[in-house]
């Protein structure tokens, strides 16, 4: 049997605000906080967890490794604005002016990525 991802981890200087951030983007809540960190889980729990991890330095380049997000039950113009509204800010990691989705930071700096199609309009296609 393959392995499974069971938690995506994001370093943070201040796990707390950053887990609050990632809790209203994703719609998951907090499951477990200690010195360790903080984890959310999706309301269902299912796997992975997302891990927000203390560390003393704060984030200083490109990720190697981020999140690409869907819109799901609304539109992508929509979701653009309610993220930028919870703080994610858009920054340029290099994509072009014709790319299909929209580059975003966390309040740590911690890019990640809204893609064009929404989950409706990705499942449809697979279907």
């Amino acid at each position: 049997m393959p392995a499974r991802i069971s938690c995506v981890c994001i370093d943070a200087v201040e796990p707390r605000p950053l887990a609050g951030f990632w809790a209203a983007v994703l719609g998951w809540e907090v499951v477990e906080e200690g010195d360790e960190g903080i984890s959310l889980a999706s309301p269902g729990r299912d796997l992975p967890t997302l891990d927000i991890v203390p560390v003393p330095e704060g984030k200083q380049v490109k990720n190697r490794l981020h999140l690409d997000l869907r819109a799901d039950r609304t539109s992508f113009d929509a979701e653009v604005d309610r993220l930028e509204g919870l703080g994610a800010r858009r920054v340029d990691v290099g994509q072009g002016p014709d790319v299909t989705w929209v580059v975003f930071a966390d309040p740590e700096g911690n890019e990640f990525c809204l893609l064009r199609r929404t989950v409706q309009e990705m499942m449809a296609e697979l279907a």
